[in-house]
């Protein structure tokens, strides 16, 4: 429970065995030709939810490029949903079906040139339904308080493919945005991401509702939410902030959501502009817990403070702050705008999002709680596996690259020891990175020049490797040796101290050095375990 239930909150992936890799793995997970042959411009997709019978059906226009000479190119659409037809300039095109992946086959061989090419992808069937969203990917379909259908979705890690046809890989966004139209029947809403262009009754029992995105997006960040939605709108600096919340949850959201405004404030100065300022910021009230779907960000903690009315810290901090407001909000920047290529590196999203909840707590809170909360996160770690996962499988590595991933950030601030510095780094890494898709090498790269220290070694111990460093202290003669124990070779990390309440800075290396003659008793040293996410042996 601890481990699953806490850890994991709103962003999930399918966890798979590392001696367990199959060819479904590789198709879904993996960078094949027929995958990178083509670049994606832009998604338009137009389609009809039934809340009766769980389906859906209509079509995606694709846009794309070719990048390297191909007859054949893989999109993906989840094996249970039918492919209707694949139209290419006005003709039905073949395919072969393998899992989740639909080979499409072209007449001639697709030439590397300056123009768009597009095709429709005609689908329908009954989506996946999540028994317990966020944790399991797939639709959710609800009622809400006055009996009217309440649906969403949440696929990240599961696959966006799940329901829509869809280059389903991070290693690919649209360029140009997208397009989300979605009928639903009279009487109900759906928003989507970006801004609403309007709606239109089809006099057929249903209205389309139409969205437009402007921005790049994660595939698994496109979404809808249906409902009988209260539309608020409130605005802030310059940025709009609208939120969707179901019927007579109005006047509880206008006071709840007063948080959003410190909130952005905080994180537009510690990492930079908003990154979607164009398709605007909502919050939509949504029956399962939350996530981050890219300007359209699902909101399920009823209105409470801290996660489900608790503190995931365990010191009564994360009681001053609603946790999916804050969390969720964070993965715009990173997740949303800042994207892993594989998602074996998404420590990337979920170790700098959880780190921005300290942030947060620092812009309102000060330096102490921050520390406190962060240290407080640590009882949430196992250390049973690695970070990073396995590449090209699909694998989004264990729970830890939550809390985990933010101590390594948390203690990177101290070994760097100058806060102007590290805010200085944090904000151009954010900003440097906008609406880019990266790995962990740019990310160690990015914070080695930056830093213009070697941080290689940390980085690689934290993410590579299942245990965190440890600092030995030995008697030897006279006085006191110490070291790193580590799996990275010749690891290397400076560690602050105190002794009778001086401040000191060692530097350890995985060979024992002597300990300065000064400390006579080294029962009276105290390592800065909240500053450094480390273990001590004395």
């Amino acid at each position: 429970m601890r481990k699953i239930f806490i850890l994991t909150l709103l962003t999930i992936a399918t966890s798979v065995s590392a001696q367990n890799f199959t060819r479904k793995d590789s198709l879904q997970g993996g960078f094949s030709f027929e995958r990178m042959c083509f670049d994606v411009q832009r998604y338009d997709l137009n389609i009809k939810v039934n809340p009766d019978d769980r389906s859906v059906i209509g079509y995606n226009d694709i846009t794309f490029k070719i990048i390297k000479p191909s007859k054949t190119i893989q999109l993906d659409l989840f094996e249970n949903m039918q492919v209707d037809s694949i139209v290419f300039e006005n003709k039905k095109l073949d395919y072969k079906r393998e899992f989740g992946a639909v080979f499409i086959h072209f007449e001639k061989e697709l030439l590397v040139d300056t123009l768009d090419k597009k095709l429709r992808f005609y689908y329908s069937g009954k989506p996946q339904v999540a028994e317990n969203a966020p944790w399991d990917g797939g639709f959710v379909f609800n009622k809400d308080k006055n009996g009217k259908p309440w649906i969403g979705v949440a696929v990240q890690g599961t696959g966006a493919s799940l329901w829509y046809p869809v280059k389903d890989s991070q290693s690919d966004e649209p360029d140009f945005g997208a397009s989300i139209k979605v009928a639903v029947p009279n009487g109900l809403m759906n928003v989507s991401n970006g801004r609403f262009l309007g709606s239109e009754e089809l006099k057929n029992g249903y209205t389309s509702w139409n969205w437009e995105v402007k921005n790049p997006i994660n595939n698994y960040n496109i979404t809808i939410n249906i409902g009988d939605y209260v539309h608020l709108h409130d605005h802030h600096k310059g940025l709009d902030l609208d939120y969707y919340v179901i019927r007579g949850n109005e006047e509880k959201a206008k006071k709840h959501f007063e948080e959003v405004k410190p909130m952005m404030d905080c994180f537009q100065l510690k990492f930079g502009p908003y990154p979607f300022m164009g398709d605007g910021y909502k919050l939509i009230e949504t029956s399962y817990l939350g996530m981050e779907h890219q300007s359209a960000v699902a909101y399920g903690n009823k209105y409470r403070k801290g996660y489900l009315g608790g503190d995931l810290s365990g010191t009564g901090i994360g009681l001053l702050f609603d946790f999916i407001t804050i969390h969720e909000t964070g993965h715009e920047w990173f997740g949303n705008s800042i994207t892993s290529r594989d998602i074996a590196d998404m420590w990337i999203h979920e170790g700098f999002t959880t780190y921005s909840e300290t942030v947060f707590v620092e812009c309102l809170y000060g330096y102490d709680k921050a520390i406190e909360y962060i240290n407080g996160q640590k009882r949430l770690v196992s250390n049973e596996k690695k970070i990073i996962g396995n590449y090209s499988v699909n694998d989004a590595g264990p729970s830890d690259k939550y809390y985990k991933g933010a101590l390594l950030l948390n203690t990177l601030r101290h070994v760097i020891d100058n806060d102007e510095k590290w805010w200085s780094m944090i904000l151009k890494f954010s900003e440097n990175y906008q609406h880019q898709i990266i790995d962990t090498k740019t990310v160690i790269d990015f914070f080695n020049s930056q830093s213009k220290m070697n941080l290689t070694p940390i980085f690689d111990q934290y993410l590579k490797f299942k245990d965190i460093p440890v600092l030995e202290f030995q008697k030897k003669g006279k006085g006191f040796e110490y070291r790193w124990k580590a799996n990275v070779a010749d690891f290397d990390m400076p560690v602050d101290v105190l002794y009778n309440q001086k401040e000191i800075r060692l530097f350890p290396t995985t060979d024992w050095k002597k300990l300065d003659s000064s400390i006579k008793n080294i029962s009276n040293l105290e390592v800065l375990t909240n500053q450094f996410y480390i273990d001590v042996l004395k």
